[in-house]
C-alpha cells in the first residue's frame, strides 16, 4: 500500500460485472479531475486467443477438463504483482493491452485477441486502477492482494453470473449455449480455487441478487434487470462507514448486518458514488501531504 502512489482495484470473474463497475469510478476520475492509469486485467493473460485455443485443444486431448483463464498456469501473476509493487513504490511500472475486438485491434494494426507490446506506464498519475480476475488473488509466493489501497469484489450470485455470461458470449461472440456450458464447467475448478478466495480479501463487496426465477439460467430468456434485483454491500471493515447517511441517501435501502447494507439493484452506482467519492477525496489528500512531506 502507499500514500504516494495509491491502487485501487476491481476484482470479479467473466460475466460478473466489473465493467460497469468500472465505468462508475472513471466518473468519479472525469469529475474530481484525477489522473487515473486504467490497467486491464485480461493484458495480464499468458496467451493470446490463438495460442489459448491451441493449449486448450491439447490440453482436452490429454484430458485435462479443468484449463482456463482462471488459474496460475495461464495468467502472468508475477508480473500483475510486480506492477502493482512498483507503482506503489514509485508510480512506474510496464503493461500491455489485450485487444479484444476489431475496434480495440484496428488502430493498432494488429489482429484481435492479441497483445499490444509491453510499454511504460505515463508519468505523473495519481493512481493506479485495475480491473479483472485477479486483483485480490494469492497463489504461493505470489501476493498480488496485498499492494491495493481499496479492495473491491464484484459477485453476482452464481446463477445470475452464469446468466450474464451467457447472454454476453452468446450476443458478442456468437458462441452456442453448449459452448459456454462447457465453458462454465471448464472452469468451476479455477473458479473455485482461484477466485472465489479473493472475496475474503477485499475490502468492500458488491453482490447483486435477483428477485426473479434464476433457478435455471441456461433457459434463461433474459438478463434480470437492476431494478428486479437488490445489491448486497458488504464492508470488511465497516468503521468509519456512515450507515445512517447511506440509509438516508439511497430510498428504500436497508441494513441486513452490522457491517452490512442492501440497496435496490437500480440504485447501485449511486451508492458506489457516495461511498468511494469521499474515499477517493481522503486518499488523494494524502497523497498530496505526502508527496509535500518529501
Amino acid at each position: 500500500m502507499s500514500e504516494r502512489h495509491p491502487i485501487i482495484a476491481i476484482t470479479g470473474s467473466s460475466g460478473a460485472g466489473t465493467t460497469s463497475v468500472s465505468r462508475t469510478f472513471e466518473s468519479i476520475f472525469r469529475r474530481e479531475h484525477i489522473r487515473a492509469v486504467i490497467v486491464e486485467g485480461d493484458s495480464f493473460h499468458r496467451y493470446d486467443r490463438e495460442e489459448m485455443k491451441t493449449r486448450l485443444a491439447a490440453a482436452e486431448l490429454a484430458g485435462d477438463s479443468g484449463f482456463s483463464h482462471f488459474g496460475p498456469e495461464n495468467n502472468l501473476f508475477e508480473d500483475l504483482e510486480a506492477l502493482f509493487a512498483n507503482y506503489a513504490r514509485d508510480g512506474t511500472g510496464r503493461c500491455r493491452k489485450y485487444l479484444h475486438d476489431r475496434e480495440d485491434a484496428a488502430p493498432r494494426g494488429q489482429p484481435p485477441g492479441t497483445f499490444t507490446p509491453w510499454e511504460d506506464l505515463p508519468a505523473d498519475t495519481d493512481l493506479l486502477f485495475y480491473e479483472g480476475l485477479h486483483g485480490a488473488v494469492v497463489h504461493g509466493a505470489t501476493d498480488v492482494a496485498r499492494h491495493p489501497d481499496l479492495l473491491i469484489g464484484v459477485v453476482p450470485v452464481i446463477n445470475l453470473e452464469w446468466i450474464q455470461k451467457l447472454w454476453r458470449d452468446k450476443a458478442k461472440r456468437g458462441y452456442s449455449t453448449e459452448a459456454v456450458t462447457d465453458t462454465i464447467l471448464r472452469r468451476m475448478p479455477d473458479y473455485v480455487n482461484h477466485i472465489c478466495p479473493q472475496f475474503s480479501r477485499t475490502h468492500v463487496n458488491f453482490q447483486r441478487v435477483p428477485c426473479v426465477d434464476t433457478s435455471n439460467p441456461f433457459i434463461a430468456r433474459d438478463i434480470p434487470a437492476p431494478d428486479e434485483s437488490f445489491v448486497v454491500i458488504r464492508f470488511a471493515d465497516p468503521r468509519g462507514i456512515d450507515f445512517q447517511y447511506l440509509l438516508a441517501m439511497v430510498h428504500d435501502a436497508f441494513m441486513s448486518r452490522a457491517n452490512t447494507i442492501v440497496v435496490p439493484g437500480g440504485k447501485m452506482e449511486l451508492a458506489m458514488q457516495l461511498i468511494f467519492t469521499p474515499f477517493i477525496l481522503r486518499m488523494m489528500e494524502r497523497r498530496k501531504r505526502a508527496l509535500h512531506a518529501v
